[in-house]
């Protein structure tokens, strides 16, 4: 506690860090809260560097094209239930299942969260997106 004196001469001689301490404990408990919310609204992908991007053991590869066509290791797709049921059947051979998705540049982003939607719905959480190895950039 600061001590006070009755003489009105002599001024304050101590700081009270108590309610500094206080705010601090609020916000770093505030703050671990929060953080673990942000956290938990992401998806839990397994993303490869561009700039290092090189062979990736996978068992499920997944592409789509400019126009939205979609291709399980090479087979055309139809619908949603054909990559829901191959997708199936790869976890079925193999639980620690990889799954890579390489989506052209001009594939729209909506498709592509659709196929990553559809592909966790059967069960995949081991998602990866292909990338090819970038040109080393200069940093000025």
């Amino acid at each position: 506690m600061a001590s006070v004196s009755n003489n009105d001469d002599e001024g304050i001689n101590g700081i009270n860090v108590t309610p500094l301490v206080d705010v601090t404990l609020v916000l770093l408990i505030i703050f671990m809260v929060t953080a673990k919310l942000i956290a938990g609204r992401g998806l839990p992908l397994d993303l490869p560097k561009a700039a290092t991007a090189g062979i990736t053991q996978t068992m499920l590869t997944v592409s789509i094209d400019a126009q939205g066509k979609v291709l399980a290791n090479g087979k055309e797709i139809a619908n949603d239930s054909a990559l829901r049921e191959q997708t199936q059947a790869a976890l079925r051979q193999n639980p620690e299942l990889r799954t890579v998705i390489a989506a052209s540049v001009a594939a729209s982003h909506g498709s592509v969260m659709h196929v990553v939607d559809t592909i966790r719905d059967a069960g995949a959480v081991k998602i990866a997106f292909a990338a090819d190895k970038a040109a080393p950039t200069s940093h000025k």
